[in-house]
């Protein structure tokens, strides 16, 4: 175990120059990854003023997901302060544009030794919660060592990441076993996680099943549909991935829906530029979101290059598809399109939210399509069925009610913990 240990540590180091570079990379289009490069490395300005429950968020993805629990945690410990900690510019953004002032922020630093002693130190946190799949041998052994509680929460880990880990099963089970609790997300995350080592592992559901939408949201959606054209039928690719917007461009010629807008929001902001550019190069006119201003009638697609809207764009669509799934990046999450009470297609690869996904399926709340031209035929064959919508429409909003509930039970966990 000290050998492995020793070779992880000495991997981390020999990946700094990499990490460098990376940062430096992503800065030329996200300045935000230059920002703040002290905190990769456990220096920090912000300080807490009283005890702190950190909650560790990598990216919007998690961020969003962790809204409710966020905001549950600071009605029930206001003598507490509550750290959130990123991994990316857009989760920290992200975090800002949620909870303003009412938290701490700052980047969780990279799992050195020295660095994650200096995190803890600084902000010595009564108890740290890290979402979904984050596993840093580093951080949990030190949170051992300095008494902190860490608890793995709205755990989840598929076969693929399972397999992954499972070729460091020394480390990974050390890592596990030193973990508080493991709050997962369903009972093949939780069988998962139990066979690479975990031990007080429970099963508490999703917390995206308890985002609501953000206030205002539904009436900026209308605001938004309202531009596009009220009687003007509108598609939405929400979270698209790199390689997905051709195949989604493709399945619009084959829908045969007359004045059909499309709707496109890539997954990462980085990528705005990069759609822009191919839609120009298929000649599509389209508008960005951003300038946005009635949209003409020739307009074929609006350009989605805003933050924080994706409550606005589905409030504003007829029908949504969930990207990352027509290629095999894993998918995103489908549960706020279903909340949102809009039809949901998605692709084939779906992997990141196996469980989500099946019961959506069961739920009639969602339909999987194969490829582009599966897409193009379920979305035309949508379009022409004002009653199949409808049906899937409150199917998706039966499904969301009904698998609330994992923020009351965490924070139940979180209480325990803190005794």
């Amino acid at each position: 175990m000290i050998r492995t240990r020793l070779a992880y540590n000495l991997l981390l180091f020999l990946l700094l120059p990499y990490a460098l570079f990376h940062l430096l990379w992503r800065g030329r289009r996200q300045p935000g990854y230059l920002r703040h490069l002290g905190e990769r490395f456990g220096f920090y300005r912000v300080s807490a003023a009283r005890p702190v429950i950190w909650l560790h968020a990598v990216s919007v993805g998690e961020t969003r997901a962790a809204a409710p629990l966020v905001r549950r945690l600071l009605e029930r410990y206001p003598g507490h302060q509550v750290l959130l900690t990123h991994t990316t510019p857009t989760g920290r953004e992200a975090s800002r544009e949620l909870f303003g002032d009412s938290v701490l922020r700052c980047y969780l630093p990279y799992d050195f030794p020295f660095a994650v002693r200096r995190f803890l130190r600084h902000f010595a946190p009564s108890v740290g919660l890290l979402m979904e799949t984050e596993i840093w041998f580093n951080l949990i052994r030190r949170c051992k060592r300095n008494g902190v509680p860490l608890l793995l929460v709205n755990a989840r880990l598929s076969e693929r990441s399972a397999r992954r880990y499972a070729r460091f099963g020394g480390l990974t089970r050390q890592a596990l076993g030193e973990l508080a609790a493991v709050a997962a997300q369903t009972e093949a995350d939780a069988r998962r996680l139990t066979g690479l080592g975990a031990g007080t592992v429970s099963v508490m559901g999703n917390l995206k099943f308890d985002v609501a939408p953000p206030e205002g949201a539904l009436a900026q959606g209308k605001a938004l549909r309202g531009l596009f054209g009220a009687d003007r039928p509108v598609f939405l690719a929400a979270s698209t991935r790199d390689g997905e917007e051709e195949l989604v461009l493709d399945a619009l010629a084959r829908t045969g829906v007359p004045g059909l807008l499309a709707l496109i929001v890539p997954r990462h902001p980085q990528r705005f530029d990069q759609v822009a550019a191919l839609l120009q190069r298929r000649g599509i006119a389209f508008q960005r979101r951003n300038a946005m201003r009635p949209v003409a009638a020739e307009t074929r697609a609006v350009l989605g290059d805003s933050m924080g809207e994706m409550f606005a764009y589905y409030a504003a669509c007829d029908v949504a598809f969930v990207g990352g799934s027509l290629l095999p990046y894993g998918g995103q999450n489908l549960i706020e399109a279903c909340a949102a009470g809009k039809p949901v297609l998605i692709g084939p690869h779906t992997f990141n939210f196996a469980e989500a996904t099946r019961l959506a399926l069961e739920a009639g709340a969602a339909l999987r399509v194969e490829d582009a031209r599966g897409l193009g035929q379920a979305l035309g064959g949508l379009l022409r069925d004002r009653a199949r919508m409808q049906a899937m429409s409150a199917a998706g909003l039966r499904f969301s009610r009904e698998h609330r509930g994992a923020t009351e039970q965490i924070v139940e966990l979180i209480g325990r913990v803190l005794g």
